[in-house]
């Protein structure tokens, strides 16, 4: 028998199809020699501080650094702290009880690192020592799975993608788990949340704020003029090249071109300009341009992409690739035969003749490809799918257009010693450019040489204000994650070549936005990425620690790939991460001099030790051994620094009004400590009560 891994129900219903499973069981399908399984995504992770008997969120614990890692079931949050996700537990039982049955294994996770990391962990957690091995497809298309069973590879193929992906669990568990407690210790109040790619990120956005919102706009004025075109109906545009802050300085030169109303042409240069057509999509690239031309977020996009690809329409979509190898360029030729009679693209199809192999280079691809459509036609899609599908099938008929070329015509002309520049434009070949009508540019100038006299219809002078950089929208924060925080990046075979030193992967950057808006670190305003008041709070904390550095970030990243290369230690880059905690950790429990607070002058109620510091939502014992926390607000009313004095000095309060019920009724109660020191009501006695109860006990 041998058992087959997938990494969600869907996926392992079409491989037990395929296979010949058909009997479905609870949690897997059976049938004809194979077991088909699935694992609910991560179904284990590594074990929190408490597991290690560490109590959290206390200074003399940090930083918590585990001499060997262990594994535990998928934790969910309760009120009572963290216990195992039941329907995690359930599939781990379903899943061993198949592998004890079972001579070998089939990975069929998803095709990169955290798909490997799934298998892995549950493998190692699980105690098995089955042989196997794996499958590497690209598409969930029958053939492709079909083919990929056919050539198995052997799993320990993919050890150095397992030491990477696990490297970066451990590093995220060492950054996330000190620095949040690092912090949130210091602060004596609230959490913070930090990690080793959402801090950077956050940085990012809060930097990009403070830049926009500090910009000082200056004035700024330019010189026009027009002249006859080669049609008497059209004119030439010229501005001058040279634009100026000082209005007068700029009216001086305005009224004596004005009196001159001609200039002489002193250069001419005529150019062919050939533009390649873009590169395949990547995820990102996707993400970045769905969210520009249909405002989709990157999560939003991640998910319709992923739909498309289990219902077999397009390829493995988190890839980071922008090129194909040779035997897949092979195939393109049947998709636009299949594609042919799309009703928006077919047209452009027809006319394509020779393909273009720009995006062909099979030492540009790591793990998967660049995202193409599989030969299946779609069927009633959703408005939504159709979009994204649409953006792949428009990409890859650019992709494998012919080059644009235009002929670019520059002129330079001088009157008074102000220097004015006209372009001209004629597109020679659209290629590429037609696919989306981008080749409606032609603007002919007359056939000047230098020396012509150019006789002016009128001149004119504009004014305006300089601009700042706008805040981040999530495509540009999607770019800056992808080159690390390097600004004006634009060619896409540079932009490439950063691919690695970017911070997070194109599976995470969507999972990393979403968390800093789960956490209330930024909103959404329209299109743009807005830092809350939390979130600044944070950068102004962290903005020149390491914590917060892009660049420090990206290299971490970039070593990550080289230990997926096979070429980087795994173990070296965990001792770096090591050091780099302890680090972090010092400096954010130094930030305690930061936040505010004051002394109760009341001694800890629980330890006797320590002495109750006043905060603005808490107030707090200073003994790190205890740290004792009683919050102000209770029942929608916050206790006042005399009240919560009463409560620290007494053990409790008289008797305080404005309480609400979960109801929301108002009532009256003293508030004390329980036996732990955790706040309870007291309900002042109400006249008849003895009287009451008795009545209750005689109809008993």
């Amino acid at each position: 028998m041998i058992t087959i891994l997938a990494e969600k129900p869907s996926v392992a219903r079409e491989i037990a199809r395929i296979v010949g499973a058909m009997k479905k069981e609870e949690g897997y399908f059976t049938g004809n020699g194979y077991h088909v399984t699935w694992a609910l995504g991560h179904l284990v992770q590594l074990v929190l501080p408490d597991g290690y008997g560490i109590k959290g969120f206390r200074r003399d614990s940090l930083p918590v650094i585990p001499e060997r890692f262990e594994l535990i079931p998928r934790q969910v949050k309760t009120d009572k702290g963290y216990k195992a996700d039941a329907a995690a537990v359930k599939q781990i039982k379903v899943i061993t009880k198949l592998w004890n049955e079972s001579d070998s294994i089939i990975v069929a996770t998803d095709c990169a690192r955290e798909g490997e990391l799934i298998f892995r962990y549950l493998y190692a957690y699980t105690g098995c020592t089955l042989p196997f091995q794996r499958l590497w497809i690209s598409s969930l298309t029958d053939a492709a799975i079909r083919k990929g069973l056919k050539e198995l590879k052997d799993g320990h193929e993919y050890d150095c993608l397992y030491h990477a992906a696990k490297a970066r669990s451990e590093a995220d568990w060492l950054v996330g788990i000190n620095g949040t407690q690092a912090l949130t210790v210091a602060a004596g109040r609230g959490t913070y949340s930090v990690g080793r790619v959402q801090t950077p990120t956050l940085a990012m956005v809060c930097k990009r704020f403070w830049e926009n919102k500090r910009f000082t706009p200056e004035p700024v004025h330019q010189l026009h003029f027009t002249v006859p075109s080669v049609s008497a109906s059209e004119v030439v545009k010229f501005a001058s090249v040279e634009k100026w802050k000082d209005k007068e300085e700029a009216a001086a030169l305005y009224n004596k071109v004005k009196a001159q109303m001609c200039a002489t042409v002193v250069k001419t240069e005529k150019k062919e300009k050939v533009e390649n057509p873009p590169l395949l999509y990547d995820l990102t690239t996707l993400q970045k341009e769905a969210n520009t031309k249909h405002g989709f977020t990157a999560e939003q996009t991640l998910d319709l992409v992923q739909k498309l690809y289990e219902a077999k329409l397009v390829t493995y979509p988190r890839t980071s690739s922008r090129y194909i190898p040779e035997d897949v360029f092979a195939e393109v030729p049947l998709l636009f035969d299949r594609l042919a009679g799309h009703s928006s693209f077919a047209e452009k199809i027809a006319d394509m003749g020779e393909l273009n192999r720009r995006s062909v280079d099979a030492s540009k691809v790591t793990d998967h490809h660049a995202l193409l459509v599989t030969p299946n036609r779609p069927l009633a899609l959703y408005k939504n799918e159709q979009l994204i599908y649409d953006m792949i099938v428009g990409r890859m008929i650019e992709a494998f257009s012919l080059e644009c070329v235009k002929d670019t015509t520059t002129v330079r002309a001088e009157c008074e010693g102000v220097v004015f520049e006209a372009k001209g434009c004629i597109v020679r070949k659209a290629g590429w450019r037609s696919v989306y009508g981008e080749d409606r540019e032609d603007t002919v100038l007359p056939d000047w040489k230098e020396g012509d006299t150019l006789a002016m219809n009128g001149c004119s002078m504009s004014s305006g204000m300089t601009r700042s950089k706008p805040l981040h929208t999530e495509s540009t924060l999607l770019a800056a994650m992808e080159t690390a925080g390097r600004e004006g990046v634009e060619d896409e075979e540079a932009r490439q070549a950063l691919k690695d030193c970017g911070i997070g992967t194109p599976a995470t950057r969507a999972a990393i936005i979403e968390t800093l808006l789960r956490r209330e670190y930024m909103v959404r305003v329209k299109k743009s990425l807005v830092p809350t008041e939390k979130g600044l709070a944070l950068y102004s904390i962290v903005k020149e620690m390491d914590i917060a550095d892009v660049e420090l970030t990206g290299r971490w990243e970039s070593e990550l790939a080289e230990i997926e290369k096979g070429r980087t230690p795994h173990e070296a880059f965990l001792r770096d991460i090591e050091g780099y905690t302890r680090k972090i950790t010092t400096e954010l429990l130094a930030c305690d001099k930061i936040f505010g607070h004051k002394a109760s002058g009341c001694a800890c109620p629980k330890c006797g030790t320590g002495t109750m510091q006043f905060y603005g939502k808490v107030v707090r014992c200073d003994n790190p051994d205890c740290a004792l926390p009683v919050f102000r607000q209770i029942a929608g009313r916050t206790l006042t620094d005399t009240e919560m004095t009463d409560l620290l000095a007494n053990g409790k309060t008289g008797v305080l009004s404005g309480f609400k019920s979960k109801q929301g009724k108002p009532f009256s109660a003293a508030v004390a400590f329980d036996a732990d020191f955790n706040t309870k009501f007291i309900f002042p006695e109400a006249k008849g009560t003895r009287k009451s109860t008795n009545m209750k006990g005689r109809r008993k």
